[in-house]
């Protein structure tokens, strides 16, 4: 491509340093496309920028729960057969928008929660970056961690189970 020389007052749109200044704008920015005119002439400058709704996601398979092996009552007390312990009741914390996943607020800084931590509507949980916004998660429910369901900097998208509170304990 051939540069041109500027005409009156400063560089024009299709000279070739100003393509590269915009061509830098549009990975700066994550823009995926541009297009200038001026008169008849006009440019149109495309990126491939991967399209994270498009990538398809294997759900996120939970780890086996194993319960301890029973243990035999002594022989005076029996356990009413009718009666099963029941399950418990999980909450869930979704992610709220499609983006990336931080479990820590800065690489090698602490995660915010860990398996076992105390939250709070309030606790933050996360971070969910999506177009280089980084939006905090608060936990929205009061109980323990009891899963994370997803790891860090992981892709994630709107809805996905981050996380699993036992409001019991």
């Amino acid at each position: 491509m051939a540069e041109e020389t500027p005409q009156a007052g400063g560089p024009g749109p299709f000279e070739t340093r100003t393509i590269r200044e915009l061509v830098g704008l549009m990975s700066r920015h994550d823009l995926a496309e541009l297009e200038l005119q001026d008169g008849e002439r006009s440019i149109k400058l495309k990126r491939n920028v991967p399209v994270l709704a498009a990538v398809p996601m294997a759900a996120p398979v939970a780890a086996p729960v194993y319960a301890p092996a029973p243990v035999a009552a002594p022989a005076g007390a029996a356990a009413p057969a009718g009666e099963a312990k029941p399950a418990k009741t999980l909450l869930e914390i979704k992610s709220p928008t499609p983006g990336t996943f931080y479990a820590q607020d800065k690489p090698g800084s602490p995660p915010y929660v860990q398996v076992g931590a105390k939250v709070s509507p309030t606790t933050v949980v996360c971070q969910v970056e999506a177009m280089k916004i980084f939006n905090e998660i608060p936990a929205e429910v009061t109980g323990t961690i009891v899963e994370i369901c997803v790891e860090n900097k992981q892709p994630v998208e709107y809805g996905q189970v981050l996380f699993r509170v036992d409001p019991s304990a």
